[in-house]
């Protein structure tokens, strides 16, 4: 397994053979306005450049789309992306919208959906607090999280955007996951709170799933993440999660 981390949520997963290309946010630093009614909407987004040559990010075998935030898949990937690869989508309300735009092999995900000798479980989670919810739900949307699995690969979890609720706490039961990638930036959205992880969850998580190696990725790029990742380093030193918490910069490439 290698976790390739381009920037924000956008990851290249490559594992049981397959490349799959998590979440394109592909734009330009700064081509986007702050998202409205979130904290530090003065701001542009993307915060930082993108970095990894775009043929190297369109080498891939299928692509995932969690959710469709604009943070998440924007208009730039719209007009890069290749329109014949498989997209694997969270429910057909998202599959209707992206057979839309042209792409033409489009599968929502299930319990244990097979490609290419790897098994794709969709896994459910919550973008924001119950609370949240109530006042914002439409506003925060549905997501969805990917366990991997695959002869002689370790398990991988990829929670999504998410924060910590018994939905997460299940799939780690469940699951039992060697590897886990967290949405760790912290958004916040004056009203709602929290709307991904921030530290105290990321070490809900931590103690949760004792084997497991975690990594923090959506952070320092979208103008409403507080947490930074040198904020996270500090945490993680002060509550001894070094061992097995890594932050990765963009461009890193980790190995499991």
């Amino acid at each position: 397994m290698k976790i390739h981390q381009i920037r924000n949520a956008t990851l290249i997963v490559t594992f049981g053979g397959s490349r799959f290309l998590v979440d394109p946010y592909l734009a330009e630093k700064d081509a986007y306005p702050g998202f409205e009614g979130t904290v530090n909407s003065e701001i542009r987004h993307p915060r930082v450049a993108l970095s990894t040559p775009m043929e190297t990010i369109l080498d891939f075998d299928a692509l995932i789309l969690t959710h469709l935030h604009p943070d998440h898949f924007d208009e730039a990937a719209i007009k890069l992306l290749p329109r014949n690869k498989p997209v694997f989508v969270q429910d057909y309300s998202d599959a209707r919208l992206i057979r839309a735009m042209g792409f033409t092999d489009v599968r929502p995900l299930g319990i244990e959906t097979a490609f290419e000798g790897v098994t794709l479980s969709r896994t459910r989670g919550q973008h924001g607090s119950d609370q949240a919810y109530v006042y914002g739900a439409e506003r925060l949307g549905n997501v969805m999280g990917v366990v991997f699995r695959a002869e002689g690969e370790k398990t991988l979890y990829l929670a999504g955007d998410t924060v910590w609720n018994a939905m997460v706490d299940t799939n780690l039961k469940m699951f039992r996951p060697d590897v886990i990638v967290l949405a760790a930036g912290d958004a916040q959205v004056p009203g709602l709170g929290s709307i991904i992880m921030g530290t105290a969850d990321i070490k809900t998580v931590y103690d949760a799933a004792p084997g497991a190696q975690i990594i923090a990725n959506h952070m320092e790029t979208v103008n409403h993440c507080v947490l930074s990742r040198a904020e996270l380093l500090s945490f993680a030193e002060t509550n001894g999660m070094t061992e097995r918490l890594s932050i990765p910069a963009d461009e890193a490439v980790l190995e499991f």
